[in-house]
């Protein structure tokens, strides 16, 4: 029967140590959560100014759910988008400098309908082997070539943009990364990887989940940080539910650009809005990550603070300067995924969560614990965290 076989692939997740099970948060998202009926210290969640809970963005939430409702009622195209949608976008052109942008429900959705709508079967993208799942699957629904470079690797990118059948036709190119890659914490070489968008005539799409509200001036992120411009960078896609606390997401760049995707990207045309009061809620967040700029200056702090004693320790973190700090467990720099598993256990009986990551979500090999920090964190808590990791290794 056909649940058969997928029983038994089931079994083989549970005997490999890939079985994914959910667990049951019963708190609002904060440095302190209770999961599973036992208080944790968070170090599980993208939310890394700590906005998810805060009073301003709530109030404004409410107060639009009065005035809006609770659902937007249809796409944007056929009756979903309202006022406060409108307002985001303007908010967020404002802020990034960009011309437009354009909502979506989520990340995942934004990045498929960028490259599934901008591409097709005659066109070429070229992404980094480590970019997140939905940029290489709306690579795969755009049916164009799909070219991918070692992780950072700007000399393997100018080899394959150099020998690619679409260089020297009309066909359209895309180069995709992150800006802060989401399991790893690096950032990509913004710089270099323009350099060669200019060079091959291509686009280049950067996904700056992990970048905005961080780093740059008033937190614009990634592209900010390393000194683009909107026409060196002319895609930009960001999520609003970490730094920013709420949920979507949004492309940005020029007027044809968007208008192209507003007319062509099927994501986007065949989705229900994201509700307006979560729009309503984004532009209050967006104000606050604009002014407040301790939230960053402080988690710069916790992370140079963490890398710090955390080497002390001889822990092997991955190179990231970000609120993302991978751990590695094992020989060297591979991860083991049982050992991953079980010290993340023991922090979780300590009182901390903790994600273990592994594969698919990374490569064979590479199993970690994802070790997430926010601005809502005190020094105290990093000093417990690494105090147990030292007692659980």
């Amino acid at each position: 029967m056909f649940t058969d076989s997928l029983a038994t692939e089931l079994f083989q997740l549970k005997q490999n140590n890939l079985y994914r099970q959910q667990k049951l948060l019963t708190s609002a998202q904060g440095a302190w959560v209770e999961v599973d009926g036992q208080r944790l210290v968070n170090f599980s969640s993208n939310d890394y100014l700590g906005l998810a809970n805060h009073p301003k963005i709530k109030a404004a939430f409410k107060n639009a759910v009065d005035e809006y409702g609770v659902g937007s009622g249809a796409s944007h195209l056929i009756s979903g988008h309202s006022k406060a949608h409108q307002q985001l976008e303007q908010v967020l052109c404002e802020w990034l400098e960009r011309p437009r942008a354009l909502l979506f429900s989520s990340g995942y959705l934004a990045n498929c309908a960028v490259i599934s709508g901008l591409l097709n079967r005659h066109d070429a993208i070229f992404q980094d082997k480590l970019s997140h799942a939905s940029l290489i699957d709306g690579a795969k629904l755009s049916s164009a070539h799909l070219y991918r470079f070692q992780h950072n690797d700007v000399s393997h990118l100018n080899e394959l943009l150099a020998n690619s059948s679409a260089v020297g036709k009309e066909s359209k190119k895309i180069i995709a990364t992150e800006g802060i890659f989401s399991m790893d914490g690096d950032a990509a070489p913004l710089k270099e990887l323009s350099q060669l968008a200019d060079q091959y005539k291509a686009a280049l799409l950067i996904d700056d989940a992990h970048g905005l509200g961080c780093s740059g001036i008033e937190g614009r992120g990634s592209i900010a940080l390393a000194g683009l411009t909107a026409a060196q960078a002319p895609l930009l896609m960001g999520t609003l539910g970490k730094a920013l606390g709420t949920s979507g997401a949004f492309i940005a760049g020029d007027e044809t650009l968007i208008e192209y995707l507003l007319q062509k990207a099927r994501p986007y045309i065949y989705t229900t809005a994201l509700p307006p009061a979560i729009a309503v809620a984004t532009s209050a967040a967006i104000a606050i990550v604009r002014t407040e700029n301790w939230r960053r200056e402080k988690l710069t702090e916790h992370i140079y603070f963490f890398r710090e004693r955390a080497k002390k320790l001889g822990l092997k973190l991955a190179n990231s300067q970000s609120a993302i700090q991978p751990l590695f467990l094992g020989n060297e720099k591979l991860g083991d995924v049982e050992l991953t598993l079980t010290v993340g256990e023991k922090l979780f009986a300590q009182g901390f969560w903790v994600s273990a990551i592994r594969p698919p979500t990374v490569p064979q090999g590479s199993a970690r614990l994802r070790i997430s920090l926010s601005a809502e964190h005190t020094r105290e808590q990093l000093q417990d965290l690494l105090v147990a990791l030292e007692k659980s290794l």
